[in-house]
Formats: structure tokens, sequence, C-alpha cells
């Protein structure tokens, strides 16, 4: 792309605003592509193309016929793929794990078994450092447990102590060794030493600036330096040394009785961050789920300091199921969604993640230290020092990474004591040295092919209205329901730039609604956009979740609303980033009814796609779901009975269909 066009230009200021300089840009690339690709190539084969077209095609890769939105109980995967279920919640994890049984589910049993609602999905080669595409380790976070579902005659007003000991335990996380057969199947390897069940009890530590502060002291650790469990993991990454970073996001949810504390900064952080509110329905000194009831930890009033202890960004060596976990508190506590890595120029680690909340902030923190291929080990210790930034997008198309320092302009006393205090209250820090409100920022990954980053903003439906927030260029839609996707180049695309530049590459929604091919189009939340690309020949979409690169660079993306935007199940979505073809947005895989297609990533060598299914039937989710129970469940995916339950779903080549590689 050529970076001195009208969205991004550095120099010349001029008084036209970002809606009109983006209008502009949209239908002249619009205009351009819709005159070279004047045929329905979403239905035609490679070879029905035209040779020149057909040569662009075999470029991405992407080769595949789209599928279509689809609304019934069932996954969908493209023509000539296979999508199997893997592995689902309360499936054994090891040899002496006992079979699962909805009805007679215990604590014990459930630390045994893989847990509930999978979240970010890893494949890990074996043995470590090999790129072997037919054995390896698979971790699966579990980031919520839905109690009404999960459990019959459930009574939210009255949870019973094995319903809430088991929801703890359902928590955290797997890592289970998984082979692919002849057959082109795979299966979980239950006799595996290296599997391991991670729950919301496992003893962690803390690490970096902020272990030992005062503010993550409780009763029953006046260290603050260990923590049990961790809780909402949703995203993650893993690191060039092999280990996991799992992410913790909405862990407010888990806290009660916040109204019983007295004003005063506790409180303060914990109502910005939204721990203790009030539920619908529920007495205002109660959680959702009612752990305070049985474990005091969850209470404000017994021990306010909890909440502090969740929130951060955990690495766990998958390799080593004795493995402590580690909070890296250097990271920032916020709702984290992502934690992408990446080696820089100069050998330091960079880590990009989202704060997956309306109005909240873009982050990546750059390590002291430098990578050390040759010795695994002297990179443990890496992510706990250096320093973390926020970034501020500029309606020019350039950028800022702005340091979240102590001692640096607004982040001094008496708002801000001590490094410890600028991690554990990171919101604040970043709004006061001015960081850009986003659209929920969500997954943020780098291309391996161009090295740019991608980031999925999944939606916003307050931005603009009312007292809220107003438009700006990286976010340009007055109650953007359906998302967007930005591209980021640091400068010298080098990660540890302090600057960059950025442009819009897809606004999503449904083209056919309102596509944005006008001379003046306008901007509102259905306005729509796929890179350049003729709006007319693209798959609709909504709510871009998570997202990972195949090896020759498309975008891959895993959606999170379209049950709520369009009525129709959440899916998985391929697009090219590069050449004539990008923005030529495909439909690959569709979820099942309330379900969201919540991570995705490639085995080795892209032979295989890992894809979790979560809360399949979730209360509340989608057109008619909000009586879903046990009892009776809108979904009863994937095994045809109550209850639903999340599972893992490996995508690959039907045997005999060709190559078996996904997405090159």
């Amino acid at each position: 792309m050529k970076r001195s066009e009208d969205l991004i230009a550095k120099q010349g200021a001029t008084s036209d605003t970002f809606q009109e300089v983006l209008a502009r840009r949209i239908a002249r690339r619009s205009f351009l592509k819709g005159a070279l690709l004047a045929t329905p190539l979403l239905i035609m084969r490679p070879d029905q193309f035209s040779k020149h077209l057909a040569n662009a095609a075999e470029g991405d890769g992407l080769n595949f016929k789209s599928i279509r939105l689809d609304n019934r109980d069932r996954i969908l995967v493209a023509e000539d793929y296979r999508a199997d279920v893997l592995i689902r919640w309360g499936d054994p994890v090891f040899r002496d794990s006992p079979a699962f049984n909805p009805l007679t589910q215990s604590k014990l049993s459930q630390e045994h078994q893989f847990g509930y609602n999978c979240d970010f999905v890893s494949y890990l080669p074996l043995p470590y450092g090999s790129n072997n595409s037919i054995q390896g380790l698979l971790w699966v976070n579990h980031e919520y447990t839905n109690e009404k579902i999960m459990f019959p005659n459930y009574d939210i007003q009255n949870p019973t102590q094995t319903q809430v000991d088991v929801g703890i335990a359902a928590h955290g996380a797997s890592v289970v060794e998984i082979r692919r057969r002849a057959s082109n199947d795979w299966q979980v390897i239950n006799s595996s030493l290296h599997n391991r069940r991670i729950t919301g009890e496992t003893e962690m530590e803390f690490t970096g600036p902020a272990a030992g502060d005062a503010l993550m002291k409780v009763s029953y650790d006046t260290t603050g330096r260990r923590v049990r469990g961790m809780f909402n993991n949703c995203g993650g990454g893993t690191t060039p040394w092999g280990t996991v970073l799992t992410c913790e996001e909405n862990f407010n949810q888990y806290f009660a009785n916040r109204n019983g504390l007295a004003d005063g900064p506790i409180k303060t952080n914990h109502t910005r961050y939204g721990v203790g509110s009030s539920v619908s329905g529920l007495p205002a000194s109660r959680s959702e789920r009612g752990w305070e009831i049985f474990h005091d930890r969850f209470d404000l009033t017994k021990d306010p300091n909890e909440p502090f202890r969740f929130g951060w960004v955990v690495e766990v060596d998958p390799y080593d199921p004795t493995f402590v976990p580690k909070k890296r508190t250097a990271l920032g506590r916020l709702k984290h969604e992502a934690a992408t890595t990446v080696v820089a120029t100069d050998g330091r680690v960079v880590v990009y993640t989202g704060d997956d909340e309306r109005f909240e902030y873009m982050y990546k923190f750059v390590t002291s230290g430098k990578y050390n291929s040759s010795n695994r080990a002297a990179n443990f210790g890496l992510l706990d020092q250096g320093t973390l930034y926020v970034a501020k997008f500029n309606d020019n198309g350039t950028g800022q990474w702005l340091p979240l320092v102590h001692g640096q302009g607004n982040l001094v006393a008496p708002t801000f004591i001590s490094q410890a205090e600028v991690l554990i209250n990171t919101r604040f820090a970043a709004d006061a040295v001015g960081g850009t409100k986003m659209d929920r920022p969500e997954d943020i990954e780098i291309n391996p092919v161009n090295g740019k980053l991608y980031c999925a903003m999944t939606n916003n439906t307050s931005r603009g209205i009312g007292s809220n927030p107003a438009v700006n260029g990286v976010n340009p839609r007055t109650g953007n329901r359906h998302g967007h996707i930005i591209e980021i180049a640091e400068d010298s695309n080098n990660p540890a730039s302090l600057s960059f530049t950025w442009e819009i590459f897809l606004l999503c929604g449904n083209p056919a609604t309102q596509p944005v091919d006008s001379p003046a189009p306008t901007l509102g939340a259905e306005a729509t956009y796929f890179g350049g690309f003729d709006p007319s020949k693209v798959s609709a979409i909504s709510s871009p979740d998570n997202i990972t690169f195949d090896r020759k660079g498309n975008l891959w993306i895993a959606t999170d609303g379209q049950p709520t935007t369009f009525g129709m199940n959440d899916g998985i979505f391929a697009v090219p980033v590069e050449g004539q073809n990008r923005g030529f947005l495909r439909q690959f895989f569709s979820g099942v009814i309330g379900g969201e297609v919540a991570s995705l990533r490639f085995g080795a060598l892209d032979q295989s796609l890992f894809i979790t299914i979560q809360h399949p039937g979730e209360p509340g989710t989608g057109p008619n779901s909000a009586n879903s129970s046990f009892e009776t469940p809108t979904s009863v995916w994937p095994d045809g009975n109550t209850p639903p339950r999340p599972s893992v779903v490996v995508v690959t080549k039907q045997v005999g269909k060709g190559s078996p590689v996904v997405g090159s």
C-alpha cells in the first residue's frame, strides 16, 4: 500500500474531515477493484478465472468455495474439508480421569476433566523446537462458566457449594498431547505425562514490579507474591521460547459487595474495572455466581485487595507440567485479550495486548533484556523488566507509543506513588498520558509475511452516542455494532519503535445493507469497507474477535456477535491483506446456535486448523435464547443431547481431496 495516500498523509494539513478523506479513498479503491474484478469469484474454481486472476488466487492460496451465513445447530466448513470434535467439556485429560456425567459433577472430577468454555487455543509441536505437524501439545483456555446450562435445576439465587466448586475447577486451562492418525483425524493421548489441568485454585506466583506491593497482599497471602488460580482467561499467545501467555480478561465478575467498601482509592479502582458491580435480579451484595457465599476471598468486604491479583498476563511452560505459572505484572493489569510476542530488530522482545472493553486502550510491552535463542531457560525472566506503552492514534494516520513509567509526565505522586501502582492501575495511567480510547480492542496479531500488525476492534455501539467519546480517525463509525480491523506498520518495521502509521483495513458489516462504494458515503453503524475490494463480492461479517495468519500471510478471523447483529451463527473468515485480492473476504467455517467461535490457530505447516467453540446454547445469546437452560437448551451440540458442551474442533483437508494443507 502507498503510505502517501490520503488516509495516512503525514504532511500537508487539510481542512477535510477524516470521514471525507476515507470516503474518497474508499470510492477510488472500490471503483478500481470493481472494474478489474467484474465476475463473482466466490463461486468459481481457480481454473474458471482468467489467467491473471488464477495466478492471483494461487498466490494467496485461498481457493476454497465460500460458505454462507447459517443459523442451524451444526458446524459447517468449506467443501473438501472436514471438521471433527477433538475434545469437549468433561472429556478425560488423564488416563484415570472419571467419565463425564453431568448429573454427578464434582470438584475432584472436574479437576481431571477438560474445562468449560474453551477460548484461546495453541498448538505446540513435540518435541520442543521441532516443526512436527502430527504430534504436539494443545493448550486451551477455559474462560468462564455458565451454570444455568451446566447443572440441572440450577437456582441462581441459591447455588450449592458443589456447583460453586465445580465452577472454579472448570476455569483455567488444559494441556493435552494430541496426535494425528493415518486417517488424518486427531486423537487426545490421555496417558501423556505432559497433560495438565490448571484451575481457579492452582498455586501461582507474581513476578515483576507489582509483586509484593501492599495492594497485592490479602489475608491468606501476606507476602503479596502468591495467588490461587487464574480466571476469565480469554486470549493469549506463545513466546519464541515456547511458553504460553494466557490472558485474564473479565475478572471483575467474580467479586461481590463493592458497596460495602468505604469510599477511597480501592473502591474507585474497583469501580473503573467493573469489580463488584450489581447483577440484575440479585441482591446488591451478590455476584453472578455467588462464589463469595462459600469462599471469603471473593467478598470485597473481607478481602478488598483480592481483585488486584487478577487481570494479568500469566506465563506457563506447557512442556513442563510441574511449572508454577507466573503472573507477569510488568505487562499491566487490565482486561487482557491477547499477548502476541515478537522479537525486535535489536533482540528485545515485544508483547502486544488489548483491553477488551468499550473505550479502553491498546498496549505493548518492550523488554529491557534480549532474547537468547540458544538458551531457552535464559528467557524465562525476560517479561519482568521493561517498559509498558499505550497507543495514541492521530487522525492523519500516524501514531505514537506513550510510556507508562512512574515519575514521567502525569504518572507522579500523589496519584501514582510507584511503578507498581502504575501497573496495578494501568487504565488510570493510560488515561493520564492521553492514550486513544478504542472500540473494544481484542486480538492483535503480527503478519508473518509483511510484518504489520492487525488489530480487531470487536464493536462499540456506544461510540459517538450521547456523552460518550465521539468518532475519530481510528474509530470512525457512530454506533459501531459490527467492529473493524486496523492495520499498523511500526516505523522502520521495528516492533520496538515508538511511532507507527496505520489505516483501516476492514469496516465489518453487511455490504448489501450499506456498501461504502459511492462518491459520498456515510460512516454510520452500517458502513462497510473491505480493503478496497468490491463489496458486492465478499461475505458479510460482524464482530471480529480473535485472528491468526497462515504461512502465506492471509488473515483468518473468528467472530463473536453475529447472533445479535445478523441473527446468524458466528464463524471464521479468511482474507488476503496484500495484492489485488486484498480485502476479498470469504467465509470458511460456521459455528452453532449461541456459540462463539472463540479462537483459531493453525498447526505446524498449516496442516490443521484448531478452533474453539465457546458457550453453545448460552442463555441470552441470539434470538429466542433467553430461557435456555440445562433442561431446555437452545443448542444440543456437539452430541445431540443436553447439556451442550464447549469443544475444540480440528479442521483438515478430506482424504483424497488434494493437499492436506489449510490456507496454503
